[in-house]
């Protein structure tokens, strides 16, 4: 195999994503990241330090998408409004991308302070939208951590076949986003 032409990092970390997204993040090698890229597997090491490597890449990519998703659902909203939309960008992230659902479950490695950065990013949404309730940094962080784990376990439960039962999911999701405002809105008071 030649070397495809353009292959840079940026765009094995998005071979990397397509390979996640058809066949899950377990089955994430370079071998199949090469044959998507048209390239012997050892060209990889031209772009990207290893499999390792590729991984971190790889949830860099993830965190800095559900950053911007969430920024932008958030954009121009306030208060209970706000949360809903960022409970329903999360949720759709991870509908579209169910796959990508444990680059987004670890806190990343103290010593890894461009993945700290940018894991922070996703707090820093969700702190800038609880901001009106007046909550001090303690109670944000609580705040944060409990809506993160509502949406982000429905989602996750949701994408992974978790509801079995016949009653209308997007239902108990309008219930969710509802209890967490209400949650949130006694939380401040």
């Amino acid at each position: 195999m030649s070397p495809r032409a353009g292959l840079t990092p940026d765009a094995v970390v998005t071979l990397a994503l397509e390979v996640v997204d058809a066949d899950g993040a377990d089955a994430l090698s370079l071998a199949k990241v090469a044959e998507r890229a048209g390239v012997a597997t050892p060209s990889l090491y031209k772009h990207i330090g290893g499999l390792a490597a590729l991984r971190r890449l790889v949830d860099l990519r993830v965190v800095a998408e559900m950053t911007e998703a969430l920024r932008a659902a958030a954009t121009g909203r306030s208060g209970d409004d706000a949360i809903e939309a960022l409970a329903d960008a999360y949720r759709a992230y991870l509908r579209t991308h169910p796959h990508r659902v444990a680059a987004l479950e670890t806190a990343p490695d103290e010593g890894d302070e461009e993945l700290a950065k940018a894991t922070h990013g996703v707090a820093e949404v969700a702190f800038a939208v609880l901001r009106p309730y007046g909550f001090d940094y303690a109670r944000t962080v609580h705040a944060t951590r409990c809506l993160r784990a509502a949406v982000h376990g429905f989602a996750s439960l949701e994408t992974s076949g978790g509801f079995g039962r016949p009653e209308d999911v997007d239902a108990s999701f309008t219930l969710l986003k509802t209890m967490l405002v209400r949650g949130i809105t006694d939380y401040a008071s």
